[in-house]
């Protein structure tokens, strides 16, 4: 069998899709075929997919029948089950959903206009977002869900926002009325409010329509992030939610790819003992609200866990060793000593907190190395 991929336009990122097909394929039982239909229903642009899906016969009755493909006098049965495999197999071979191009009013600059800044904007967007998820079941485990044969009192979903953010009155969403931290606050609120309902069935009576079920914060989270981080990049805002560390799931400052590889290769592979440190001065210097200070503290717990590792430093370089410690003991960061030189530009700070993160991810590597030999 080979499956034509041409028609279908993935708007989930490869790895959650596959991930979320997967544990489809290791569900047992007659579900699987309604979980499919959903993810692909949320995963894929538009119904070509799921239409080619149950097209595919679910159990094969008659083996030599259209769908049997025949070589040699053998038959090759395609199943749903076969069908559903191979897309998620090769999902990395479909195409990623793209804005359309601009059409023929907005090529001659005769589109409609959008008032207010792109700050505006990006907030009318991110709230568009989140009424997709909402639409799509995410925010049912937490505001609840209202069923015509089970009336109930929801919580009240204002509420509880405002019991997160200490903010009232933030739902319904009104983004023309947020500020900025308004609206930073709610980016990082939503963020831990959305689980991903894994299965839906649909309410026929009184028009109640679909409930949903089986949630999991897990892909939903994923989703988001990749979702706002665009809109983010777009509006030119200099912050990303944070993927892992300390500080999963809050907005941090954008980082070059490079350093950004290295956050995640210190956060994944420094061992227990230091794991804390590591995750601690990370969120101190990376935060959306950074200060100095907040950069010197960082920089401090860094140097406590290098000062932890001195003699495997000075074993690796020898007599040299001594002057990764002397800009730390010289300089304000930090004993903090009244000869201790204090009048210099931040971006000292900056490339004292990489060069001594990533000697923590060489030491890192030094001690796995003996511990391997």
């Amino acid at each position: 069998m080979s499956l034509d991929l041409s028609n279908y336009e993935l708007t989930w990122p490869p790895s959650v899709f596959v991930a979320e097909g997967e544990r489809i394929l290791r569900t047992t039982g007659t579900s699987w075929v309604d979980r499919a239909a959903w993810l692909m229903t949320e995963a894929l642009v538009g119904s070509t997919a799921v239409a080619d899906f149950e097209e595919v016969p679910n159990v094969i009755d008659d083996p030599w029948g259209a769908t049997a493909s025949r070589w040699g006098g053998q038959s090759a049965v395609v199943t749903q089950q076969d069908w559903f495999s191979e897309l998620i197999r090769r999902a990395s071979e479909i195409r990623p959903a793209t804005a359309p191009r601009p059409y023929w009013p907005q090529r001659l600059g005769r589109g409609p206009s959008i008032d207010g800044s792109t700050a505006r904007d990006s907030r009318r967007d991110f709230a568009r977002i989140v009424h997709d998820f909402a639409d799509n079941g995410y925010l049912v485990e937490r505001f609840g869900a209202e069923c015509v044969d089970a009336p109930n009192e929801l919580p009240d979903a204002s509420v509880l926002i405002e019991r997160l953010l200490g903010i009232p009155d933030l739902w319904p969403l009104a983004p023309e009325s947020w500020d900025e931290d308004t609206f930073y606050g709610l980016v990082e609120v939503f963020h831990d409010l959305l689980s991903r309902p894994r299965r839906r069935h649909f309410h026929s009576y009184g028009s109640c329509g679909w409930h949903y079920s089986e949630f999991h914060n897990g892909p939903a989270r994923l989703l988001y992030r990749a979702k706002v981080n665009e809109l983010l990049r777009e509006a030119g805002i200099e912050y990303e939610l944070a993927a892992e560390g300390e500080d999963l799931g809050r907005l941090v400052a954008i980082t070059d790819d490079a350093r950004g590889e290295m956050v995640h290769r210190v956060l994944n592979g420094s061992p227990s003992e230091i794991l804390s440190g590591v995750r601690h001065a990370i969120a101190l210097y990376r935060s959306r609200d950074a200060s100095p200070d907040s950069k010197r503290s960082a920089i401090f717990n860094l140097a406590r866990i290098l000062e932890e590792r001195r003699a495997l430093i000075k074993d690796q370089l020898g007599k040299d060793e001594g002057a990764l410690f002397e800009i730390a003991n010289r300089f304000d960061l930090r004993h903090r000593r009244a000869d201790q030189r204090g009048e210099y530009d931040e971006a000292f700070l900056d490339w004292i907190f990489w060069w001594y993160l990533g000697t923590v991810e060489l030491t890192n590597q030094l001690i796995a190395s003996r511990k391997a030999t």
